[in-house]
């Protein structure tokens, strides 16, 4: 069996991380709350915490997604009613990585599963996978691009927050909270930083170029999946943000 039949799955899924992910992290960085997806995706992961923790791995789509949704909410909220939002946020990643320590201290297993739930292997992903993220992602972008530029007020923050609380749920489960806070900040934040392409192009291009040298990677020398994908597209976005910037103090 070829290379290529036994990864297309984990390209093609890092692919569709990407994708869905660059649109919401585009948005964060405008709105300027960068630790948004962060805080979600840590409340999310108390769901699949509690779901392995009291009821031996059931309902952890529910759960998690519910957890989502609570922290979206309490964000939506929090955004129009709070100020130092970002401080508001990061008690509420604060809260969910702490509730996450508590609920698995007893486990024997804790510590395994709290490092899958930060960044998880998607290496041998199975193609059913796929398909399923396919479909949800696919759904979750037509609201985005279709839907939300047509709402105003609070209808529209709730859709925005509720979105990515789904979207989050599921990258969480797949991926782990750290590799989506990586996938939603860091190419959106290289985009932002150029102007030849428009800025969702660029953060899909440059996201799935780095997506793809990590998996390779991580297949190549046997290297922790979802950690390889962190190094890689923050090191990448690194590199060229600072090449930019010591090209703007050449100008100077």
């Amino acid at each position: 069996m070829s290379i290529v039949e036994i990864l297309w799955p984990a390209f093609v899924l890092g692919l569709l991380l990407v994708f869905i992910h660059a649109i919401f992290g585009l948005e964060i960085i405008r709105r300027g709350v960068i630790f948004t997806d962060l805080a979600i995706g840590q409340i999310a992961a108390v769901g699949i915490a509690v779901s392995a923790a009291f009821f031996d791995g059931a309902y952890q789509t529910v759960l998690t997604l519910g957890f989502a949704l609570l922290a979206a909410v309490l964000i939506a909220v929090g955004t129009r009613r709070v100020e130092h939002v970002e401080a508001f946020i990061g008690l509420l990643y604060a809260l969910g990585i702490s509730s996450i320590m508590l609920i698995l201290a007893q486990s024997g297993e804790g510590m395994e599963l709290f490092s899958k739930l930060n960044a998880a292997d998607i290496l041998f992903t199975m193609p059913e996978d796929v398909a399923q993220a396919s479909m949800l992602y696919g759904a979750i972008a037509a609201l985005m691009f279709i839907l939300y530029p047509r709402l105003r007020g609070f209808t529209k923050e709730l859709l925005f927050f509720g979105a990515l609380a789904v979207t989050v749920t599921s990258s969480v489960q797949i991926a782990g909270v750290l590799v989506v806070f990586a996938l939603l900040v860091a190419p959106a934040y290289a985009a932002l930083t150029q102007t030849r392409l428009s800025p969702l192009l660029f953060a899909w291009i440059f996201g799935a170029a780095s997506v793809i040298v990590a998996l390779y990677l991580s297949y190549r020398f046997d290297l922790p999946t979802g950690y390889t994908i962190i190094f890689t597209v923050v090191v990448s976005t690194m590199v060229l943000i600072l090449s930019k910037s010591k090209k703007l103090d050449g100008r100077e």
